[in-house]
């Protein structure tokens, strides 16, 4: 039976310092829940706080509905991946992964089961009597997650676990950890200030900014219906497209061009639109800036092309396929107005 998570008005704060600011938050048994953010925004501290590595300043910590503030971390059932393997040199990879148990003085024919176990769901049988020195970045990683897995823990925490490995193999354990949490169906939190890793990985992503989630729900609903300027620019990839704008006679107006978007566009500022939401075809939706060519990148599967407005304002572009679109050549942005954004004054979005 998957564990359930509920964070009531958290707070941390060093000294005079606060650095999290009454974080209310629900996470369902099973659940793979993401936090995400820039640097210094709280997700690693609130974290830390679960795990029972950082004290709790106030609110309340409930695991399965029982307070946790109080109990040590050895007690909560959690097990917790780090950003750096912290793999011990001289043990072989067997003895890493039996370490812990043999410390807590399981018997032996258990611990040979569950070092097993961890390493056929990992893949890394073959592994066992290597030392850490002779694996790759890769294979440390899953070591360093079946040290967590042999514990059988209630939760799993993974504190921005891939960052020391390329971008290859962060795409190929991703997969892993999906797969992982699939398999094995606990409750997990993640923290990654990596916004793709967060949308192709999470049941619930946890935007953080300054100690204070700004939105929390399941990946399209924050791409679909970010609640603000942040939550917009920090979800997608390309990042969303933010132009300055002015309400006239009921139409938006940005760009050099007046968007009729089909809805009330009272007190909007800003107009938001997605890369990929925008195409330079006629006729594919509603005109909304006239521009000048930049620079084309052609990625093969997809073109990107980085513009200005008549008004100086950078704009991208993502295409689908291969396009020939010249340097310095002038061109239309269209956009379904369904998939236009607008924001007020205090960059909140406008339903």
């Amino acid at each position: 039976m998957a564990t359930s998570i509920q964070l009531r008005q958290i707070k941390k704060a060093y000294g005079d310092v606060q650095v999290i600011h009454g974080v209310d938050l629900d996470i369902e048994p099973g659940d793979f829940t993401v936090f995400v953010g820039p640097s210094g925004c709280g997700k690693s501290t609130l974290l830390r706080m679960i795990a029972g590595l950082e004290p709790i300043t106030g609110g309340d910590l409930l695991i399965d509905g029982q307070r946790m503030n109080e109990v040590p971390a050895a007690r909560r059932g959690i097990a917790m991946v780090f950003q750096s393997y912290a793999l011990y040199p001289h043990m072989s990879v067997y003895q890493n992964l039996a370490f812990g148990l043999e410390t807590a003085k399981m018997p032996k024919a258990e611990i040979a089961q569950r070092v097993q176990r961890a390493a056929e769901i990992l893949k890394i049988e073959p592994l066992l009597k290597r030392k850490p020195k002779q694996l790759s970045g890769g294979q440390r990683q899953r070591v360093a997650i079946g040290r967590a897995i042999v514990r059988e823990p209630k939760i799993f925490l993974f504190d921005e676990p891939l960052s020391n490995l390329d971008a290859e193999l962060r795409v190929a354990m991703r997969v892993e950890i999906a797969k992982l949490h699939y398999d094995l169906g606990n409750t997990m939190i993640y923290v990654t200030h990596d916004q793709v890793e967060a949308m192709t990985m999470a049941d619930k992503i946890v935007v953080l900014r300054s100690g204070v989630i700004e939105q929390a729900g399941a990946p399209l609903e924050l791409y679909n219906n970010p609640r603000n300027l942040f939550v917009a620019g920090f979800i997608g990839s390309p990042k969303m497209n933010f132009m300055t704008s002015t309400v006239e006679a009921g139409a938006l107006r940005t760009g050099g061009v007046a968007l009729d978007l089909g809805r009330d566009v009272t007190g909007a500022t800003t107009l938001g639109i997605r890369p990929e939401h925008i195409t330079i075809v006629e006729g594919s939706g509603v005109k909304f800036a006239d521009l000048t060519v930049d620079l084309v990148e052609n990625l093969g599967g997809q073109t990107v092309v980085y513009a200005t407005t008549r008004d100086g304002q950078a704009l991208t572009i993502v295409l689908e396929g291969q396009r020939h679109v010249e340097i310095g050549s002038s061109v239309s942005a269209y956009v379904d107005p369904a998939k236009a954004h607008i924001f007020d004054a205090e960059g909140n979005a406008i339903r």
